[in-house]
Parts: C-alpha cells; sequence; structure tokens
C-alpha cells in the first residue's frame, strides 16, 4: 500500500500563494497517476488537479490559470503550487495516488493521505 504525506498548507491572505506537498511511499505505484483533491465544510470533496495519460495535467475550471500541478520522479514527490488564492479556496487539500479518467470523468482509487488544511482570507 501507498502512504502519503502532505505538507504545506496555512493561513494566507486572498491574492496569496502556497505550495502543497504529496510524499509518497510504499507499494510500487506510479507518480504519474497521481492527483490533488479539496473539501471544503459541507461540500463533497472534489478534483483540483489530475496527471493524465497523455503527460498533461488535468485541472478544475475553478482554478485553471492559478494552480500548477508538478513531481519530482526523484524524490516521488507532488506539488500543487497555489497562486492568487481566493476565499472560496479554503478547504482541507489531499492528495491521491490514483487518479483514473474514465469515460471522460476522473475518480479516486488510490490510498489517500491525511491531508492539509487551507485557509485564505478575505
Amino acid at each position: 500500500q501507498v502512504q502519503l504525506v502532505e505538507s504545506g498548507g496555512g493561513l494566507v491572505q486572498a491574492g496569496g500563494s502556497l505550495r502543497l506537498s504529496c510524499a509518497a511511499s510504499g507499494s510500487i505505484f506510479s507518480i504519474n497517476r497521481m492527483g490533488w483533491y479539496r473539501q471544503a465544510p459541507g461540500k463533497q470533496r472534489e478534483l483540483v488537479a489530475a496527471f493524465i495519460s497523455s503527460g498533461s495535467t488535468n485541472y478544475a475550471d475553478s482554478v485553471k490559470g492559478r494552480f500548477t500541478m508538478s513531481r519530482d520522479n526523484a524524490k516521488n514527490t507532488v506539488y500543487l503550487q497555489m497562486n492568487n488564492l481566493k476565499p472560496e479556496d479554503t478547504a482541507v487539500y489531499y492528495c491521491n495516488s490514483e487518479v483514473r479518467r474514465i469515460s471522460g470523468s476522473y475518480y479516486p482509487f488510490g490510498s489517500w493521505g491525511q491531508g492539509t488544511q487551507v485557509t485564505v482570507s478575505s
């Protein structure tokens, strides 16, 4: 089983930036299948960004142009650079070790980390 540890969350003012990290260890897996999700209070967990098989990255419409997902294969770590943060980005952010695209939609199939809280004040 894959173990994931997220870090980098915190409190930031609107317009600010944060960089989240997700370090993976454990069973054999592909870092190229990982993704980021978030869950705001009272809302369902939603996809933020995920690597797709073509080598590119899929982003939720709400974060396009502001968030960038990247990877360091040598460190088995993925990152989420978040710029121009908005209060509506406030949520617990989770990484998942395997995100699959099925019939045009994305689903989490892998392990979850413990999450990291991001709070954006207005």
